[in-house]
C-alpha cells in the first residue's frame, strides 16, 4: 500500500513556523499580520473553509475579521467593502471567498484587489511575477501541493508531472509554479482537462499526478502507473445515508485502488485542504513583511 501523504499534521508544522514568524515580527516591529476574510452567501462549505482560516490565524497569532454579506449584495457593494479593505491598515491580506454569487464577476472582484494584500496570488500583478518566476504570493493550493511533496521527499525537479484540471486557483498556476527553474520546481508538466483525448494514456505517464477535476473517483487504477506520486484535491459531497451527516466526502482518485499502485497518495479529507489553509497563513505573513520592508 502507498505511504499516506499527511496534511494534517504537515499543516500542523507550517502553522508553527508561522506562529514562530508572527512572534518575531511583534517582538521586532510591533506589527500583527492581518487577513479580512469575505464571505458572501451563505454556502455552507465555504463557511466552513471561511471558519477554518479564522481559526489558524488565531492559534497563529494573527489578526483575522469575517466580513460576512448577503447572497443578494452586489456587485458594487462587494466592491465597496473591497475598496475599503485595501486601505485599511489593520489587514495585511485579503481574501474574497470562491464561489461567488451568480451576480457578481469574480474577475472583476480579483482585479479590484490591491495586490499586496491578495494573499491568494490570483490578481494578474501576481499570476504574472509567478509567471515569471518571481512571485510575492504563490496561490494557496499550488502551494501547498509543492510543499506536500517537497517536504516528504518527492522533489518535482526532473519529473513528469500530470496535472488534471487547469483551473485558474489549481491547474494553471500549480503547472506554472513547478515548470520554474528555480528549488522545488523544475519539473515537465504536462495539463489535462475536459477536451483532452486519450486521457488515460497521458495519466500512465506520470511520475506525480495531480488530479484537480471535481469529480469523484475520476481516476481509476488503471489510469496510473506503478509507483505514482499522486495528490488528490478534490473534494466531492457524495450522497449517503449511512452517515449522520447523509453524505460523505470522496477525491478525485479512487482511493483504494489506486493506492494499491501508487507509493505516496493524499487522502480525502487531511491531505491538501490542511495545507491549503497553512499556506494561506504562510502568504499573510509575507503580505505582512513586504509592508514593513518592501519587496
Amino acid at each position: 500500500m502507498a505511504t499516506i501523504l499527511d496534511g494534517v499534521e504537515l499543516g500542523r508544522e507550517v502553522r508553527a513556523e508561522v506562529a514562530a514568524g508572527v512572534a518575531e515580527m511583534q517582538a521586532r516591529h510591533g506589527v500583527t499580520p492581518g487577513l479580512a476574510a469575505v464571505l458572501v452567501g451563505g454556502d455552507p462549505a465555504s463557511a466552513i473553509y471561511v471558519r477554518n482560516k479564522g481559526r489558524a490565524c488565531d492559534e497563529a497569532g494573527m489578526f483575522s475579521e469575517i466580513f460576512h454579506l448577503s447572497e443578494e449584495t452586489t456587485q458594487a457593494e462587494l466592491l465597496e467593502l473591497v475598496a475599503r479593505l485595501n486601505t485599511d491598515d489593520r489587514f495585511h491580506g485579503i481574501l474574497v471567498q470562491l464561489p461567488l454569487p451568480p451576480q457578481i464577476e469574480e474577475t472583476v472582484i480579483i482585479e479590484a484587489l490591491n495586490p499586496a494584500k491578495d494573499v491568494d496570488g490570483l490578481h494578474p500583478f501576481n499570476l504574472g511575477k509567478l509567471l515569471q518566476g518571481v512571485p510575492d504570493f504563490i496561490p494557496a493550493t499550488p502551494a501547498g501541493i509543492q510543499q506536500i511533496l517537497l517536504r516528504h521527499g518527492y522533489d518535482p525537479s526532473g519529473k513528469h508531472v500530470v496535472v488534471c484540471g487547469r483551473s485558474n486557483i489549481v491547474g494553471k498556476p500549480l503547472a506554472t509554479l513547478l515548470l520554474q527553474r528555480r528549488e522545488g520546481s523544475n519539473a515537465t508538466v504536462t495539463v489535462t482537462h475536459t477536451r483532452t483525448a486519450n486521457l488515460a494514456d497521458i495519466t500512465r505517464q506520470a511520475d506525480i499526478l495531480v488530479a484537480a477535476i471535481g469529480q469523484p473517483r475520476a481516476i481509476t487504477a488503471d489510469m496510473v502507473k506503478d509507483g505514482v506520486v499522486v495528490i488528490d484535491v478534490g473534494v466531492n459531497r457524495v450522497d449517503d445515508p449511512s452517515r449522520r451527516r447523509g453524505y460523505r466526502l470522496e477525491g478525485d482518485v479512487d482511493f483504494e485502488p489506486v493506492s494499491a499502485r501508487a507509493e505516496a497518495i493524499t487522502p480525502v479529507p487531511g491531505g491538501v485542504g490542511p495545507m491549503t489553509i497553512a499556506m494561506l497563513l504562510v502568504n499573510t505573513l509575507t503580505a505582512a513583511r513586504i509592508s514593513i520592508h518592501g519587496r
